[in-house]
C-alpha cells in the first residue's frame, strides 16, 4: 500500500462534506421558514415536522463529524504511510473506510426521514385542496 492509495479518497471525501453542508443550509432555511409560520391552520404541520427537523439536525451533525473523522483518519494513513509505518497505515485507513461508511449510512437515514417530511408537506397540501374542490 502506497501513500497514494488513502489520497484517492481526498476529493471524495471533500465532495462530501461540502454536500453535507448544504443539506445543513437547507434545514437551516426549513427551520426558518417554519418560525415564520404561526397562523392556527399552520400548527398542526408545524408540530408533525419539528419531530423530523430534529432527527434530520443530530443525523446531520452525525454525518459531518464522521466524515470529518474519516478525513483527518484518512490523512494520518497517509503520514503513516509516509513514514514507512505499513501496518498502522493501513489499519488507519481501514478506520477511514469505516467511518465514510458510517457517515454514508447517517446520510441515508437522514434522506429517508427528509423523504418523509416531504410526504408530510404533500398530504397538508392535498388536503387543503380537497377542501376546495368539495
Amino acid at each position: 500500500m502506497t501513500v497514494s492509495t488513502p489520497a484517492l479518497l481526498f476529493p471524495a471525501i471533500s465532495l462530501l462534506l461540502l454536500a453535507y453542508t448544504n443539506r445543513f443550509l437547507v434545514l437551516a432555511q426549513l427551520i426558518r421558514q417554519l418560525k415564520q409560520m404561526e397562523t392556527e391552520d399552520d400548527y398542526p404541520l408545524v408540530a408533525r415536522q419539528l419531530r423530523m427537523l430534529r432527527q434530520r439536525i443530530v443525523l446531520t451533525k452525525r454525518m459531518q463529524a464522521t466524515g470529518v473523522l474519516s478525513f483527518f483518519v484518512c490523512t494520518v494513513s497517509m503520514f503513516a504511510l509516509f513514514l514507512k509505518w505499513e501496518t498502522f497505515g493501513m489499519i488507519s485507513f481501514g478506520g477511514s473506510l469505516i467511518l465514510l461508511s458510517l457517515s454514508l449510512l447517517f446520510s441515508l437515514w437522514e434522506i429517508v426521514i427528509s423523504t418523509n417530511a416531504i410526504n408530510v408537506e404533500l398530504e397538508d397540501f392535498e388536503r387543503k385542496h380537497r377542501s376546495r374542490l368539495t
